[in-house]
């Protein structure tokens, strides 16, 4: 009955749905296909693989976090089709297995609209061996279609938080059915995994994060680390910046860094201990500050706020390729010196900033977001200081935290002092930086659990 009720509001609510999501499409750009027929699980004559796994990864942050485990997939012979819902996940999913849709390995799909009917044709239309989930993908509907044509569920790298778990108990009668549907359900952490119990799953274990398995292309690291030497100028990177960050940073660098250029002293700022370098440590130099927006969309609008700070902004797109940086020419190394800020207004280049930065302030942790993926900064070496709203990867904060590789602090001006200490001190960040790696490497793993549950759906 409740998903009776659901349904209903589904069809009421769908045309302001389907304008929501038009605007957007205009906004971001790429191609949406919102009233597209895959939206509604019809595919016309076109002929979908039968028996393949089925990962669905929303947008994104999902299609990246898959790719260990997609990677793994293809490796074991699996025919693969990979749903997404926004346009961004879908072009980073034709980005990183290029190679695996021109051989027809992997085949990709927009995710049917819950309606009852649009689920049920794409089952009857794919009919897959098993459904991967990634993370926390909660759809009534398309559970129950699922059920009902006896497709193995799975959801992989599932993380539940506090709220989560209040949202689910308070629709209890919709979501417990759905979850409790679930054959096999695969939590980061153990915590995730009580939660996860609590609203109604049943099969649940502990797979740890596919985010530890990501590996980063090791030709974008040493493009990365070749421009900073040759730069020869610390980088402060702000990293998958959303709403409101940019402005942020840029109150605080004002105020921690005069005209003068010199950092202001800080030997302690509410719970957190800054260390205050030696004479004979400090390189004395005004960091550049590197911001990469999260979402493309705001790149022009990141822009238009960074051009607030006093100096010179530059923007990534006008310094040519990755070939051309990593080689330091000198008249952009010159520009660089001079400049305040540096966008990042690229795509498919986060580990060559990773990589060039030696301290990396997580976005969407100042703003109450919940925090973006700190884990492949860590990958990449570079240390990372989060916000406080970090419930997205809650335990990887605490146990990072734990390891040495990053701080957390209760706002972007104490970021900034942190940052500016490691910096400082040589010795200080280098310990941070192989903590990073250390932690990391120490993770690894999940990946080889998810795939020998799923084994048993082959």
């Amino acid at each position: 009955m409740a998903r009776f009720f659901y349904s209903l509001l589904l069809y009421v609510l769908a045309p302001l749905v389907w304008l929501l999501l038009a605007r957007r499409a205009r906004r971001s750009g790429g191609r949406w296909q919102v009233m597209g027929g895959e939206r509604f699980g019809r595919y016309g004559d076109h002929v979908l693989p039968q028996g393949a796994v089925w990962m669905h990864a929303v947008s994104l942050g999902e299609t990246r976090a898959s790719e260990p485990l997609v990677r793994a997939l293809l490796l074991a012979g699996q025919t693969v089709v990979m749903t997404h819902m926004t346009a961004t996940g879908r072009a980073e999913g034709a980005r990183l297995f290029a190679q695996a849709i021109e051989q027809g390995q992997l085949v990709q799909l927009w995710q049917p609209y819950d309606f009852p009917g649009a689920t049920r044709r794409f089952m009857q239309a794919l009919r897959p061996r098993c459904g991967v989930l990634m993370e926390r993908e909660i759809w009534p509907n398309l559970l129950a279609a699922a059920e009902q044509a006896r497709v193995p569920m799975v959801m992989v790298s599932a993380r539940f938080s506090a709220s989560s778990l209040r949202q689910a108990l308070r629709f209890r009668a919709l979501l417990g059915p759905a979850l409790a549907s679930l054959d096999d359900v695969l939590a980061q952490t153990e915590m995730d995994a009580q939660r996860l119990r609590e609203a109604g799953a049943r099969q649940v274990s502990v797979m740890g994060n596919l985010k530890f398995d990501m590996g980063l292309p090791e030709p974008l690291l040493a493009a990365g680390h070749a421009w900073r030497r040759a730069l020869g100028r610390p980088v402060v990177l702000l990293a998958s910046a959303r709403d409101g960050e940019e402005q942020m940073l840029i109150d605080a660098v004002k105020v921690a860094m005069p005209s003068s250029g010199a950092a202001m002293p800080v030997t302690q700022a509410g719970n957190v201990r800054v260390a205050v370098a030696s004479s004979a440590e400090s390189v004395a130099q005004t960091p550049l500050w590197l911001v990469v927006p999260r979402h493309p969309q705001r790149f022009d609008e990141a822009a238009g706020i960074l051009a607030g700070l006093d100096g010179t902004l530059l923007r990534r797109s006008t310094l040519g390729t990755l070939e051309r940086m990593a080689e330091g020419h000198e008249d952009d190394m010159q520009a660089l010196r001079n400049a305040t800020v540096l966008l990042g207004d690229s795509l498919g280049e986060m580990p060559f900033y990773y990589a060039a930065a030696d301290v990396v302030l997580m976005g969407g942790s100042f703003a109450p977001m919940g925090g973006q993926n700190v884990i492949e900064a860590c990958a990449a070496g570079a240390p990372a200081v989060v916000g406080p709203n970090t419930w997205n990867f809650e335990q990887a904060v605490v146990d990072g935290c734990a390891a040495g590789a990053i701080e957390q602090v209760p706002d972007l001006p104490l970021a900034l002092a942190v940052a500016q200490s490691w910096i400082d001190q040589s010795s200080e960040r280098a310990r941070r930086a192989a903590a990073a790696r250390e932690w990391v490497a120490a993770h690894r793993g999940a990946t080889e659990r998810a795939l020998r549950v799923l084994a048993a759906y082959f």
